[in-house]
């Protein structure tokens, strides 16, 4: 007679009379638990980035910035290491006090996602544009623009 094994799964429970199904469905099981566990890590997305900029939290949004960044402050294109963006981006946040920032419009181009939107500081508002770009599988912040309103 054969011993048959029992399987627990959230379904309920499955009794098998083979060693080899019982496996099969183990292995199931284990890759369902794996799928689901994986779906809950975070995604670089714009939201993160536009969530950053509405705190004012330029470490945060540091996290997705590229190995160089483009930022164009006061009419004044550079470009920058991770590090030295991160910075500049702290102190802007910091001399002009962010309060709030409303994206006017989304989109993708070129195989590009990009944003625009109104940064609103205590010093007055900005039009800001934000480039991320997929980059060896993850998305990356490439480019940042601080325009000032008149």
């Amino acid at each position: 007679m054969k011993q048959s094994t029992t399987i627990w799964h959230i379904f309920g429970v499955v009794r098998c009379k083979c060693r080899c199904m019982a496996s099969f469905f183990r292995n199931i099981i284990f890759a369902g638990c794996i799928t689901i566990a994986c779906s809950f890590v975070p995604f670089r997305t714009m939201e993160g980035v536009t969530g950053a900029m509405q705190s004012g939290n330029a470490d945060a949004l540091a996290r997705y910035f590229d190995k160089m960044v483009d930022i164009t402050l006061h009419d004044k294109m550079h470009a920058y290491s991770r590090s030295q963006a991160a910075a500049i981006i702290r102190d802007f946040f910091k001399c002009y006090d962010v309060e709030s920032f409303e994206v006017a419009h989304k989109g993708m181009s070129n195989g590009a996602e990009y944003c625009v939107g109104k940064l609103q500081t205590r010093h007055g508002s900005f039009t800001t544009t934000i480039l991320m770009r997929f980059r060896s599988d993850k998305k990356v912040l490439q480019e940042l623009r601080f325009t000032g309103v008149r």
